[in-house]
């Protein structure tokens, strides 16, 4: 089995589209990445491979998940074109281009392309994407080459309102 994490960058402040990529996370941002990636630790789900959009708020979402999850912040690989220039396709090939003794793949990046590749590559995800959201699918493959459209198993969605009162 392969296990792939896709993740939506947190909370980023709303001014300054002038220079997006430069968009930091907000306070609220930084506390939904450490208690999404303290849940998933929590449930034993941590990354073998780290790989993120470089935009400010998807990198800094990403470097707080490794922090949290035990991952050295310098081994995430950035990959410019996951902010906004991959079509399905292009994520499909970084997914089946990934080593085989990576059994977890994590991928940080925007909207609304996350939500688009989770729901194309699941067989059972159909909810909605607010930032922080991490979607864990399953794939009963033993290699990433394997993987395919609509063949992921949704594991858990975890978003930040789950565990706001």
């Amino acid at each position: 089995m392969k296990r792939l994490v896709i993740i939506r960058h947190a909370k980023t402040e709303q001014q300054g589209y002038e220079n997006d990529y430069a968009r930091e996370l907000l306070p609220r941002g930084v506390d939904d990445a450490h208690q999404i990636a303290a849940s998933l630790r929590e449930k034993g789900i941590v990354p073998n491979k780290m790989i993120s959009s470089p935009a400010t708020r998807a990198i800094t979402t990403a470097q707080i998940f490794a922090e949290e999850l035990g991952y050295p912040a310098l081994k995430i690989k950035e990959l410019r074109e996951l902010y906004f220039n991959f079509t399905t396709q292009d994520f499909v090939e970084l997914i089946r281009s990934t080593r085989n003794d990576v059994e977890t793949l994590f991928i940080v990046g925007h909207n609304p392309f996350m939500h688009f590749v989770a729901q194309n590559l699941s067989t059972n995800y159909d909810g909605h994407m607010p930032t922080c959201s991490t979607v864990v699918l399953d794939f009963d493959i033993d290699k990433w080459k394997a993987v395919e459209a609509r063949q992921g198993t949704l594991f858990m969605h975890l978003y930040p309102k789950q565990n706001r009162r």
